[in-house]
């Protein structure tokens, strides 16, 4: 086979460029510490960090909406505790409410049950984050309204909010729900925290009938249906307030597993991109010196004639 004078220089040339893009390669890999930074550098790891990394990112939606849905229910927390405070207060004012109060006595009672209905309008259409908690997933407008008749007083609340409580997805295909919706009257479904029929709950209509009763100086109206309807709401703040914890410690749980399995591919992605420094770095000696030695034996091969081997 005739070879012909310049495909020594040619395949050297080629060389020399394999082997310099070797070595900026290996050097690229000791500084930043990745052995797989490009595609081309191992497509097969190149896919499964991929695949692993939009994993992580809907595990970090996941923790975000845990997050959410955590500060939801705090904050429904807090504003079920003030309204379980009003209705104790309800509940000792029905209980002191007896045949031995005088009139003037029964109106200053009715008067503060009057003045806890306005605040507990006002928590009930508590808002976090510019949503109103107890609205369901109608957290763009106020979920409760109030009737007054010609002096002022609430005379009805009425719920306008959603029966659908708003959740979110906190891992693969699961669910959870935040704040409880404010009422529910139809007898299925989430439980409402106001009005629910399946617990005899109406808090508000309850608390104006004490009221209304109380400024009647109607005693034994007091006795024998406010008191029971008071406790009815009772039994159905303390039922949401297990809820809430319920619904906590789950989420609390989903937190810690999402963490554990974003630490765990991030240990995964770290070994198939990371490079072993030690390897790197005896890999990156080793083309060096080869670089060398062709430099040297190219060039002591060009600086040889014909006349040279006819000597």
């Amino acid at each position: 086979m005739r070879v012909t004078a310049n495909s020594f220089p040619n395949r050297l040339v080629n060389q020399l460029g394999d082997l310099a893009s070797r070595q900026a390669r290996l050097q690229n890999q000791a500084a930043t510490g990745q052995r797989v930074q490009l595609p081309e550098d191992d497509p097969r790891a190149m896919r499964r960090v991929l695949d692993m990394q939009t994993e992580a990112r809907s595990i970090d939606q996941y923790g975000d909406n845990i997050g959410r849905i955590k500060e939801s229910t705090t904050a429904a927390y807090s504003a079920m505790s003030s309204l379980k405070k009003l209705n104790d207060r309800a509940g000792e004012i029905a209980t002191l409410a007896d045949g031995l109060k005088s009139p003037q006595e029964l109106n200053i009672y009715g008067q503060e049950i009057d003045q806890m209905i306005e605040e507990g309008v006002q928590t009930a259409n508590m808002t976090h984050r510019g949503d109103y908690l107890f609205a369901g997933s109608a957290v763009d407008k106020p979920p409760f309204t109030v009737t007054r008749d010609a002096n002022g007083k609430i005379t009805a609340v009425n719920y306008t909010g959603d029966k659908t409580a708003f959740t979110a997805e906190i891992s693969n295909n699961v669910q959870s729900e935040g704040a409880p919706i404010g009422a529910n009257t139809s007898g299925s479904g989430p439980r409402g925290l106001i009005t629910d029929s399946r617990s005899g709950a109406d808090y508000f209509a309850h608390l104006i009938s004490l009221r209304d009763h109380l400024q009647a100086g109607d005693t034994k109206a007091v006795a024998d249906t406010d008191r029971a309807n008071v406790a009815k709401d009772e039994e159905n703040l303390l039922y949401h307030y297990g809820h809430i914890g319920a619904i906590q410690s789950r989420l609390d749980a989903a937190s810690s597993l999402g963490k554990d399995q974003s630490f765990s591919l991030e240990q995964q992605v770290s070994g198939l991109v990371d490079a072993d420094l030690s390897q790197t770095l005896v890999r990156l000696t080793q083309v060096q010196n080869a670089y060398t030695a062709a430099l040297q034996t190219g060039g002591s091969i060009l600086n040889k004639s014909l006349l040279d081997y006819l000597r």
